[in-house]
């Protein structure tokens, strides 16, 4: 996944990459809603943006631990995912549910990053590591590398995922992080 530089929006381009490491063609779009009320992410098959295939919308208007609903094209819900407050005061923590799946917590993987990221204003760049786990088991992993652009790596790690809400995630990671 990668963040496109716009001035007033974030946009992103999902690629899926082959076993030899090299980048396919774009899996998916996505764009953050302009002055909205509330916090809303679509995901299109292309730039084009003629049409959707997932969103993610905050259920409040204003909330530290807002829950976001993920939903597909035709509204069907996906999953959820909310940002554990408390949890995230040292380090970023979420909470992520796919219907008959269970609950998966995400974390920073390193304390000392996620606390040079808040303390150290200049240091906000600095590439981090989510591990998503269900109860013992790893479940996926999203990894902002360096460079110029973010850009981020995505790991299914369990087959049984849905891959929408992986990247209705790793988005959200980006987008949402640092409100």
């Amino acid at each position: 996944m990668r963040q496109r530089v716009r001035l007033m929006v974030n946009q992103y381009e999902v690629h899926a990459v082959s076993p030899d490491g090299s980048e396919a063609g774009m899996l998916a779009f996505a764009q953050q809603k302009r002055l909205a009320f509330k916090e809303q992410v679509t995901l299109y098959t292309d730039d084009t943006k003629q049409t959707p295939v997932l969103g993610f919308k905050a259920r409040q208007v204003l909330d530290l631990g807002a829950t976001y609903d993920v939903f597909d094209a035709a509204g069907t819900p996906v999953g959820l995912f909310r940002k554990s407050f408390g949890a995230s005061l040292l380090r970023s923590t979420w909470q992520l549910e796919q219907p008959g799946y269970g609950e998966m917590t995400g974390q920073e993987r390193s304390l000392v990053v996620a606390l040079l990221r808040r303390f150290v204003d200049w240091l906000s760049w600095l590439p981090y590591h989510f591990e998503f786990v269900i109860g013992d088991r790893p479940a996926f992993s999203v990894v902002k590398k360096w460079g110029l652009r973010d850009r981020y790596v995505v790991t299914i790690h369990d087959p049984q995922l849905d891959r929408r809400l992986v990247v209705a995630m790793a988005v959200a990671l980006d987008a949402l992080q640092s409100r």
